[in-house]
């Protein structure tokens, strides 16, 4: 797809996503409610987790445009492929021309990165900023929010005219997550989630994403809906120069190959 239209769209783009990170970013006064149990907050992630994961493939074309400190803003595209049953996640990158070729493969519990320039992977960690971005593995990913978190509650409050469930999440002992510590505010409505903040274990505040945006896409073989996030606006908290939006511009739930989620694949589609 050309990206050369980018400048004049993106001005546009950046004021409606502008207006609507402010939207959900006002804090308004709510009425109190009994506080949630520790049931019922576990519910509440395991509905978030049931609802991203697809019984079958999942491919997505992804929009990603980012904004560095004395840098030019970039603008770039992918297709995300996930097999959420075999926890196997590709990114691919396929514009602009100096970053087609470029992607990610997480296999078990490692994520590579391949660059075709060179022609070899390198092993990431999940904190791995996406092809430059503000952007992590796990936005493209789905989610296990039940299992690796123990959910506190911190109590109710209102992002612009949403009122959620304002929690804390930190990680179990034992699991490796990106973050340790997460705040987490949940769509009382949806039990989709609409903000978090990451924390380093110092407790220092690392991003901030705000999802003013969710869409779904109903799956035959899950007989049921498949959500997404289809924008999220990520804030870098340690240089507030920086941010990066994320937008799902197509989604497609058809089987993909049996052995796409391999090295050999990504690399065929790079040369």
């Amino acid at each position: 797809m050309d990206l050369k239209p980018f400048p004049t769209v993106r001005a546009r783009r950046l004021a409606a996503w502008a207006a609507l990170a402010l939207g959900l970013a006002l804090p308004l006064p709510a009425r109190a409610g009994a506080p949630l149990d520790t049931a019922r907050m576990v519910a509440i992630l395991k509905g978030i987790d049931q609802r991203v994961r697809a019984v079958g493939d999942f491919t997505s074309l992804v929009y990603l445009e980012s904004r560095e400190r004395d840098q030019p803003d970039t603008a770039q595209e992918a297709l995300v492929y996930r097999r959420d049953a075999d926890d196997k996640l590709m990114i691919l990158f396929t514009e602009p021309k100096e970053t087609a070729g470029q992607g990610y493969l997480r296999i078990d519990d490692n994520l590579w990165y391949y660059d075709p320039t060179v022609g070899h992977w390198e092993r990431r960690t999940d904190r791995e900023r996406i092809a430059g971005t503000d952007s992590r593995r796990e936005d493209f990913d789905h989610s296990d929010l039940a299992d690796q978190y123990d959910p506190h509650y911190l109590g109710e409050a209102r992002l612009g005219v949403y009122k959620v469930w304002h929690l804390r999440l930190t990680a179990k002992p034992g699991v490796d997550v990106d973050y340790p510590v997460v705040e987490f505010w949940v769509d009382e409505a949806t039990g989709n989630d609409l903000k978090r903040q990451d924390f380093a274990l110092s407790g220092r505040l690392m991003r901030t994403e705000y999802v003013p945006k969710w869409e779904k896409v109903y799956s035959p073989q899950k007989k049921g809906w498949v959500w997404f996030r289809a924008q999220i606006n990520i804030y870098d908290e340690i240089d507030k120069a920086n941010s990066t939006v994320v937008v799902v511009k197509s989604v497609d739930l058809s089987p993909l190959p049996e052995n796409m989620f391999t090295k050999a694949w990504l690399e065929s589609k790079s040369r």
